[in-house]
């Protein structure tokens, strides 16, 4: 049952992304694609599982593969030269968006990024995709907290066990090498990718504090 949509971005061109993304061999698949000029290609159909999510955990479930839609955004990405997404490739996702989480029924709460279930190993459609702008139009969740220059890090441990609950009760899941409270920084900074782009250093700072206790609370409240 589909009930989660994963958002990447491809790290190459198009035209690039669409042979690796339709060759078997390369053991890599997603439902779409979306060009930098809006152009939207789908490549497998809904209902079919594509191979886009890999190792990855999202609110209880691990292989997300088996119950999420891939949206593949075309993006050189980190290594090879990130830029903002588009207007236009945006005014596509969200109309895409529309119609996924109509049919299917899918809560705020499980519109992520690829960073969002597999932090450290994956860091896309990171801190440039806008997460707000989305929130605005409907799909995910982006609270309105004030806390852009609260940058004072914490480190108090009860404070740090706090922010692993709040980790876990928003959908992370926290690692064997994380289980240690001062042993969050790659999940934290997949959070601060999603919901504190300006700040994505992985240390627990009072404005990520913020956000997280505001986040948690909005997926308590959906779930």
């Amino acid at each position: 049952m589909i009930d989660t949509i994963i958002i990447h971005y491809t790290a190459m061109p198009c035209d690039t992304s669409l042979d690796r993304l339709c060759d078997k061999s390369a053991q890599v698949s997603a439902h779409y694609l979306i060009d930098e000029d809006g152009s939207l290609y789908q490549m497998v159909a809904d209902n079919k599982r594509a191979w886009h999510a890999g190792v990855s955990y999202w609110q209880g479930r691990d292989n997300v593969n088996d119950n999420s839609i891939g949206i593949e955004l075309v993006n050189l990405g980190h290594e090879y030269g990130y830029t903002d997404f588009p207007t236009e490739q945006i005014a596509v996702l969200c109309e895409l968006l529309g119609r996924l989480t109509a049919r299917y029924d899918v809560v705020a709460s499980k519109i992520v990024g690829h960073s969002d279930i597999a932090p450290g190993r994956k860091i896309d459609p990171g801190e440039k995709f806008p997460w707000a702008h989305l929130a605005r139009q409907g799909f995910g969740l982006y609270p309105q907290v004030s806390a852009a220059d609260e940058m004072a890090l914490i480190c108090d441990v009860d404070r740090m066990i706090a922010a692993k609950k709040h980790l876990i009760a928003i959908g992370y899941g926290i690692s064997d090498h994380e289980a240690k409270v001062f042993e969050m920084e790659k999940t934290l900074r997949a959070f601060q990718m999603h919901w504190r782009p300006k700040c994505c250093h992985g240390k627990l700072d009072h404005g990520t504090e913020k956000m997280l206790q505001a986040v948690a609370g909005e997926v308590v409240n959906l779930l």
